[in-house]
């Protein structure tokens, strides 16, 4: 049975209550009945909030949001003799790997967006964060839901065997298994060992832009998409509300329609989320900061290591001292499949992607080149992500000219890579 922290001590500071006050009324896992439709547009800028505020000294609305989450343990689901092993580190702290999880499911009030049909939960956005054990950089890969895998078996929440297969879309996975699924997908893929995943509701994530009155995106060229009822003029602007989730979730014909390119807007949508939520116009501001919180509880999902907000926030502070400029976010490696056309295959340098975040290592040289960061200005005022300096020309001896840094520090890669994004260059 979950216990209440008593009453605040004489001089017990904000942090030391709030610690005090963690208790573990989100730890339980609720019914199966309660469904929860998700998406994972804003887990980075939730993330990030909730470690920056843990000084709030309202026991009342910390327990409020504790009691906003929900907590699935699916421990049972994942063999533990078949996962890899975790990379140790010398340092205090240890390297993160956190799944984000999205899905297009569209029976949920809200969700439904672009007018498709079929029911049950199609993973719609995977993303993969790592958090450098020394906290100085994070980045996110995004694994298109188009591609091609072989998908290996794993168990269902009954305990039941669910068979694999051969050359299926990712995002069979979610739809089959949920989180479990797409975990010991993605940990037999990679070789790298899941800490923690998240998911986020999708009409949640509407409610989270509102909260902040909208996030700014410049739109390159205008949007008519008159079968999903799409019409959103070119410019720099702040988007929110039933836009914003057209302009994250659809294919457009901006830039060239593809999932790809969603993807790439998707990463930019949060990068620009990100940025707005840590800056003084929201953390300065209850009116803002409250409603965000308050959403972003309610619209996640968390395995129980991560089971209440006091958890939440310790990770979120992780990513405190890393510059917004190092908080990146790119797409692994792919090419369009030959013998299916509309779906994408992983390149062989995806190995080496995943190898450097099994050894903690940041991006390399080339892979830099082709970020989003949430630093950057959505019109391209603001630089694109830093060379690394721990990143030897090595890493990349096939780098092309072309994907040298130009006179005014942007990369033609970079300015590719925004254009996919739909950002103004």
């Amino acid at each position: 049975m979950s216990q209440t922290s008593g009453p605040e001590q004489p001089g017990e500071d904000a942090d030391a209550l709030l610690a005090r006050s963690s208790v573990h009324r989100g730890g339980r896992r609720r019914g199966k009945g309660r469904k929860r439709h998700v998406v994972a547009q804003a887990i980075v800028a939730t993330a990030v909030v909730l470690g920056m505020v843990t000084g709030l000294s309202v026991v009342y609305f910390y327990r409020h949001l504790n009691d906003n989450l929900t907590v699935v343990d699916i421990t049972q689901q994942l063999d533990e003799d078949q996962r890899p092993e975790k990379q140790r580190s010398d340092l205090p702290e240890e390297p993160l790997n956190i799944l984000v999880m999205g899905s297009d499911d569209r029976d949920g009030e809200g969700n439904n967006i672009d007018g498709l049909t079929g029911e049950g939960q199609r993973s719609d956005t995977t993303i993969l964060m790592h958090l450098s054990a020394d906290r100085s950089n994070a980045y996110g890969v995004s694994i298109p839901r188009d591609t091609l895998v072989d998908r290996p078996d794993c168990i269902d929440e009954d305990g039941e065997t669910i068979p694999g297969g051969t050359q299926v879309m990712w995002n069979e996975a979610f739809a089959l298994g949920g989180p479990a699924c797409t975990i010991t997908q993605t940990e037999e893929l990679t070789g790298i060992r899941i800490d923690h995943f998240i998911v986020v509701d999708f009409s949640g994530f509407r409610d989270m832009v509102d909260a902040i009155d909208g996030v700014e995106v410049c739109i390159p060229e205008d949007i008519d998409d008159p079968e999903h009822g799409i019409n959103i003029e070119a410019g720099t602007r702040e988007i929110k509300g039933f836009e914003a989730l057209n302009y994250v979730r659809a294919r457009y014909t901006l830039g060239d329609g593809s999932d790809i390119g969603r993807v790439k807007r998707q990463q930019a949508f949060i990068a620009a989320m990100a940025n707005k939520v840590v800056s003084n116009g929201v953390l300065a501001r209850l009116d803002r900061l409250v409603p965000f919180l308050d959403a972003a509880t309610k619209s996640l999902v968390v395995d129980e290591e991560m089971g209440n907000v006091f958890k939440i926030a310790r990770v979120g502070l992780g990513f405190r001292s890393i510059g917004l400029d190092d908080i990146k976010f790119i797409t692994v490696p792919w090419q369009y499949s030959v013998e299916q056309p509309g779906r994408v295959e992983l390149l062989p340098e995806s190995e080496a992607l995943w190898q450097r975040m099994i050894d903690d290592e940041p991006l390399s040289r080339r892979l830099s080149n082709e970020v989003i960061t949430a630093g950057d200005s959505p019109s391209g005022g603001a630089s694109t992500s830093p060379e690394d300096p721990s990143a030897s020309p090595s890493d990349d001896p096939t780098a092309s000219p072309s994907e040298n840094p130009t006179d005014d520090g942007e990369s033609e890669v970079d300015a590719a890579a925004r254009e996919q994004a739909g950002l103004c260059v």
